[in-house]
C-alpha cells in the first residue's frame, strides 16, 4: 500500500515514530518521561512491515531507549523495567508480523486459485473473436468472493458463433461448478451442431447428467437449475440472430434510434425440462448492423434501492443513448450498465451481476473506446 515510484517505503512511518519520540523524550523534562511510548515502533513496524524490517525496528528501538535513557541523570532513568518493556514489545512485534504475513501469504495463495477458477468459468475472450465486438462487466454480491454462478461465452464454429449469458440457480462452489459444466457442453454442441435447437438439447441433457451426478453423491443441490439465453448469429445471415431464451431476461437491442427488447419467445429454465416435454422455440429475429445486443443477469434487473424499487435498465439504456449514440457501443454499453446498477443499489449487489454486449464486426470500424473486458470496451 505505501509504494513510491515502484518502491516500498512502508518503513518511513515506523521511523518517523522512532525519531518522534526519541526527539519528544529529549525535550521533556525528568519528571515527564516519553522514551518508553517507543515500544510502539515495532507494533507498527509489525502491521505494515516485512518479518525482518520489524526485527530491525524492534532492535532501533531497544538501542535508541537505552542510549536516550542512559544519558538522562540516574533519578530520571526509566531503567530495567522500560528496558523489558521495550524487549518484550519489539520480540511480542516480530512474532505477530510472522503471522500476518503468513496470513496474507495465504490468502494471496487463495485469491491466484481463486483467480484461475474464473479464468476457467469465464475465459478471456479475444478481441473481435467469432466476428463480434463484445465486452463483459462481472460482479459478485460477494466482493471476497471473485466467482459466482454468472457465465457468459462466445463459441465460433462452422455454423456461424454462437453466445451463451446465463445465470445459475443459488450460490457458493455448487453454482460455480454447474456454471463450468454448462460452458463445456456449450463449447462443444456450439462449435459442433448445426442447429441453435440441437446446441439447447445438449444444455439440458448435460444439466440433467450433471443433477443425476450430484445427487448420486449425496449433495442436497440436485435440483439446481439455471436461467440462460443462448444466441447464434449464422454464418449466411447478417441482418439476423436466433435466440432461445431459457426462463431469462430476453436480449435488448440498443441502437442509435433507443432501446427495444428481442421479440424472443421464452422456454423454461436449463433442467426444468420434465415440465414441459417441449423444447424451447428457436426465434430467428431482425437486428441493425448499427444495434448492439444486451444480456443481463438479474442482478441487474432485480437491483433494488433505498424504497425497494427496482433498475430501471431500458429507462437508463434510453437517455445514455438519447445524450450519447456511441453509448451503442459494446464496451460503453456494459460501462453504462455497470454505473447504473452500482448507483441505483448504492453498491450494495443482492446478487451476482452480469452484463454482457456483443455486436457483429462493422466495415469500417468506428474507434469507439475501449472495454472492460473483451473486444472493444471499459471493466
Amino acid at each position: 500500500m505505501l509504494r513510491l515510484r515502484g518502491r516500498s517505503v512502508t518503513w518511513v512511518p515506523p521511523l518517523l515514530l522512532l525519531v518522534g519520540i526519541t526527539a519528544l523524550d529529549y525535550n521533556t523534562t525528568g519528571e515527564f518521561r516519553t522514551i518508553s511510548w517507543i515500544v510502539l515502533v515495532p507494533g507498527i513496524a509489525s502491521a505494515i512491515c516485512g518479518v525482518w524490517c520489524t526485527a530491525l525496528f524492534g532492535v532501533l528501538s531497544l538501542v535508541a531507549y537505552t542510549l536516550v535513557d542512559s544519558a538522562w541523570p540516574h533519578q530520571f532513568q526509566a531503567g530495567l523495567p522500560d528496558f523489558i518493556l521495550v524487549s518484550a514489545g519489539g520480540v511480542l512485534a516480530t512474532l505477530a508480523c510472522v503471522v500476518r504475513v503468513r496470513g496474507e501469504r495465504r490468502a494471496l495463495h487463495m485469491r491466484d486459485v481463486t483467480d484461475t477458477v474464473r479464468r476457467t468459468v469465464l475465459r478471456p475472450l479475444p478481441p473481435d473473436w467469432g466476428g463480434l465486438e463484445h465486452a463483459g462487466v462481472y460482479l459478485t454480491a460477494d466482493t471476497q468472493a471473485r466467482v459466482g454462478g454468472d457465465f457468459y461465452d462466445i463459441q465460433p464454429g462452422p455454423h456461424g458463433t454462437r453466445v451463451l449469458v446465463g445465470d445459475v440457480q443459488g450460490k457458493g462452489l455448487g453454482a460455480v461448478e454447474t456454471a463450468a459444466v454448462l460452458l463445456g457442453a456449450f463449447r462443444e454442441a456450439g462449435y459442433h451442431e448445426t442447429e441453435l435447437a440441437a446446441v439447447a438439447d445438449r444444455l439440458e441433457a448435460r444439466m440433467l447428467r450433471h443433477r443425476e451426478y450430484t445427487t448420486a453423491l449425496g449433495r442436497d443441490d440436485g435440483d439446481r437449475f439455471a436461467t440462460a439465453v443462448l444466441l447464434g448469429f449464422p454464418a449466411d445471415r447478417t441482418d439476423v440472430v436466433d435466440a432461445v431464451v431459457f426462463g431469462h431476461e430476453p436480449p435488448l437491442a440498443v441502437g442509435p434510434g433507443g432501446v427495444r427488447p428481442l421479440p424472443a419467445d421464452g422456454g423454461l429454465p436449463i433442467g426444468c425440462r420434465d415440465l414441459a416435454p417441449d423444447p424451447p422455440p428457436v426465434c430467428r429475429v431482425p437486428v441493425a448492423t448499427d444495434e448492439t445486443l444486451l444480456l443481463v443477469t438479474d442482478g441487474v434487473t432485480e437491483a433494488r434501492d433505498r424504497t425497494g424499487d427496482f433498475y430501471r435498465l431500458a429507462d437508463d439504456l434510453t437517455r445514455a443513448v438519447a445524450a450519447d449514440p456511441r453509448v451503442v457501443a459494446p464496451g460503453r454499453l456494459v460501462a453504462v450498465v455497470r454505473d447504473g446498477t452500482l448507483r441505483h443499489s448504492r453498491g450494495h449487489l443482492a446478487d451476482d451481476t452480469t452484463a454482457f454486449a456483443v455486436r457483429r464486426i462493422r466495415a469500417p470500424r468506428a474507434a469507439e473506446g475501449e472495454g472492460p473486458e473483451g473486444g472493444r470496451s471499459p471493466h
